[in-house]
């Protein structure tokens, strides 16, 4: 008797055209090609009589396209203007093709799709040279090649540099070979398995261990028009509030309330900038959910006020666990509603987490998810700005969810084997709902856990890493892959979660941090503290002029959050998004490397480097401390003591910057500071302002201009303003870098003379529209 069940999906029997593209038969299975837009084909297998059409993570919509469909003696071939797909008849394989006849991606021939047990895998050819990114918050190497990866939401604490499976799921990747790139997102909420040549040199593949296979194949000239079709598929975040942007400080925990207060005090009286301060687990009263801590926190909305006052936000983390006690409104109003996950036999499932044992609330009902807004009345009313989204894997002692829980998956049904996974997002869509329930406003919301689409709620955070240099500079390689995965909003535990932080490693994962979007340091009760000051005079002062850095790029890096609010382009860019092809920038020297936005390049180096060895594409690059000019196209070296991360600006750089602030709250002078970096190149930034509170931004209320150089013309020419917000700036100051000592520059149309090699300051001027 063999114990192997093996089906593999083989000749079609039956097809018809439908909804841009084919449905169809095998012996065995059903399957559909559904082109959403000629570069965007879905790809659905299914063992049941109909297809299971709905996804959590999709909210796009298939485009009008038009769609040619021709069978031969072999194959059905599905055209578009961007396309060619070969669908083999005899063995399912499919083979996508651009419109020059190279080929992109391709099934394995004689394996194709299949499946064994309740799994069914996809597998294709490796093509020569071919590299893997993204799959978003994963261990490991920037490219992906040779690894193998697991998705399966997990609570692990102090994971080393390989562990896997992690917090997330966000099963989608980009390929890149040949000067070729495509994209693929398994749309499965089950458990899933990628393999990029791991113990094989055949084929890389994708795994869903449950349900039917769901698959979106996309093609694009360069990473970055796959992101952006990427995030056309799942969704783009909304624009976050100003504040969160700025720098939070967190620990497990602080408390009590005094020691909260102390906090926001010292940074004032150092002038050390910062926007928030969290609170962890501590502030509950037995570590129950919507409760404060009376011994503690004995007037809690005094002291969210008294921080208020220091214009300093209070963000509270949030656990999904209710615990079982008589008397917790929580809990008796979640049993007498059926708010509840439940095993099969219809009783309420309890796992032992920091209260005690505990209910959790089914998520993936819409009637829990306007359940749980009630909770949040009170917290929003105290002034509460945040939440935050944690232990959302579902974490419980022991680290086994059972299977045999029911969710209600929006009416459909399913098991763990489908609502684990997606827990986290419909926690952090759950909690952002509330936040829009109460108030109208932004709201600041992080999560731990997640599925794809989730930019669309919460940031998102690397969970609980280690304080070692090897585990900071993984820190950015998962923010690079989180970034091409749809999630902008990302950052990491800046200093390390686990461990007592060194001075030097301190310093220098904050100078990082500077550049990264979710600023936040934090680290985990009885270790040593890690405020800003607890390091030294000396590290004191480097790390206050880093976060001081960081609230001068503002206007900087809000223009980057709006677009990746518009596009999906993230805000760290791993280099394989613009410099895809060049092999320099995938290896291990190198591969730490970002950029943020267009124009600022980032080398990360370890606490103890004294110089450091960075790759610059091509073209002119300047220090971004001194302008010292280096020529790209190779490697260089450059100082790195630990006062001065290296950073660079690309040439034809635009980033504007603005007076030194210590919140986001105070107004910075009205004068905008322009910094144009030298070059030959043309370049553009589109700059953007609103309130930074509301959702006005929606209805045209916003300030936004595109600001353009070109550098063989020496033309710099600043767009007609949009949008019905007046700009905070009433005046500009453009600074020169690397330019001649005399040199004419044309701004809008009027000739100026650049007198200075840099730092020219030039008043507002007729025919220059400066920012009203």
């Amino acid at each position: 008797m063999s114990y192997v069940t093996h089906q593999k999906v083989q000749r079609i029997v039956d097809y018809q055209s439908k909804d841009n593209g084919i449905q169809g038969a095998t012996a065995e299975f059903r399957f559909q090609v559904q082109c959403f837009s000629p570069s965007l084909i879905k790809v659905q297998v299914s063992r049941n009589a109909s297809f299971f059409d709905f996804s959590y993570a999709v909210v796009g919509k298939p485009k009008e396209c038009e769609v040619g469909i021709r069978e031969t003696d072999n194959e059905v071939q599905i055209t578009t203007s961007l396309l060619n797909i070969s669908l083999a008849s005899k063995d399912f394989c499919l083979s996508f093709f651009n419109k020059s006849g190279q080929l992109i991606q391709a099934d394995e021939k004689g394996l194709g799709t299949d499946w064994i047990h309740q799994e069914c895998t996809v597998y294709k050819s490796l093509q020569k040279g071919e590299r893997f990114l993204g799959l978003g918050g994963k261990v490991g190497n920037l490219n992906r090649r040779g690894m193998g990866y697991t998705h399966w939401n997990t609570d692990y604490f102090a994971y080393p540099i390989n562990g896997d499976p992690l917090y997330t799921t966000i099963p989608f990747y980009i390929g890149v070979h040949s000067n070729l790139c495509y994209g693929i997102f398994l749309d499965s909420t089950s458990k899933s398995h990628f393999n990029f040549g791991a113990s094989n040199n055949r084929f890389s593949s994708f795994t869903t261990e449950a349900g039917d296979m769901i698959y979106y194949f996309i093609y694009g000239q360069t990473v970055r028009k796959i992101i952006g079709q990427y995030a056309y598929l799942t969704g783009t975040m909304a624009m976050p509030p100003l504040w969160s942007l700025g720098y939070h400080q967190s620990r497990y925990s602080y408390y009590p309330a005094a020691d909260v207060e102390r906090l926001a005090q010292t940074f004032r009286e150092k002038q050390i900038p910062i926007d928030c301060i969290h609170l962890d687990i501590h502030y509950m009263q037995d570590y129950k959910l919507f409760t404060w801590n009376k011994e503690r926190f004995p007037n809690h909305k005094q002291t969210i006020a008294n921080l208020q006052k220091q214009n300093i936000k209070t963000t509270v983390i949030i656990d999904p666990g209710i615990k079982v006690e008589e008397g917790y409104r929580p809990y008796e109003d979640g049993v007498a509603e059926n708010m509840f996950i439940k095993y099969t036999d219809g009783t309420n499932y309890s796992g032992e987490v920091w209260p005690g044992w505990c209910h959790f609330a089914d998520f993936t009902n819409p009637k829990v998810r306007q359940w749980w807004y009630q909770w949040f009345k009170e917290h929003i009313s105290d002034g509460v700005a945040g939440f935050w989204n944690d232990m959302n894997e579902i974490a419980t002692w022991g680290q086994y969810l059972p299977n045999n829980l029911i969710f209600d998956y929006e009416g459909h049904g399913a098991t763990t084997h489908l609502g684990r996974n997606v827990f986290g997002l419909l926690m952090s869509r759950a909690t952002y709902e509330a936040t829009q329930h109460w108030q109208k406003k932004r709201y600041f919301i992080l999560t731990r856990a997640c599925y794809a689409g989730v930019q669309r709620y919460s940031a998102l955070w690397t969970g609980d890493n280690v304080v070692n240099n090897p585990h900071m500079l993984l820190g950015i390689r998962m923010l690079q892959s989180i970034g091409m995965s749809g999630v902008s909003f990302c950052g990491c535990d800046i200093g390390g979660f686990s461990g007592n932080t060194p001075p030097d490693l301190f310093v220098r994962w904050l100078s990082i941090g500077t550049f990264t979007p979710f600023f936040r340091t934090h680290t985990m009760v009885n270790s040593s503290a890690a405020d800003p000051w607890s390091f030294g005079e000396e590290a004191l002062e480097i790390v206050r002029n880093y976060i001081s850095l960081r609230y001068r790029l503002l206007p900087y890096i809000y223009s980057l959050f709006y677009q990746a609010h518009k596009i999906g382009i993230p805000i760290l860019r791993s280099l394989a998004i613009d410099f895809t092809h060049e092999p320099n920038i995938y290896k291990e020297d190198f591969q730490n490397q970002f950029l943020l936005g267009d124009f600022m390049l980032v080398a990360p180096t370890t606490s103890d480097a004294k110089i450091t060895e960075v790759y610059l594409p091509e073209g002119k690059w300047y220090d971004f401390y001194n302008d010292d000019t280096y020529i790209g196209g190779k490697s260089v070296y450059i100082t790195a003591p630990l006062n001065r991360l290296p950073v660079l600006v690309k040439e034809g750089g635009l980033i504007p910057m603005q007076s030194q602030i210590q919140s986001t709250e105070e107004t910075p002078q009205d004068t905008l500071f322009l910094h144009i970096y030298n070059g030959e190149t043309k370049t553009a930034l589109e700059y953007y302002e609103d309130d930074g509170i509301s959702h006005s931004y929606l209805e045209n209320l916003y300030h936004k201009r595109n600001i353009e150089w070109d550098g063989e013309k020496k033309r710099l020419n600043f767009g007609n303003p949009k949008g019905t917000y007046s700009s905070q700036f009433k005046t500009i100051t453009l600074l020169f870098h690397n330019f001649e000592k005399i040199s004419n520059v044309v701004v809008n149309d009027v000739f100026c003379s650049v007198v200075e090699e840099k730092h020219y300051f030039m008043k507002p001027i007729s025919n220059f529209d400066p920012f009203y």
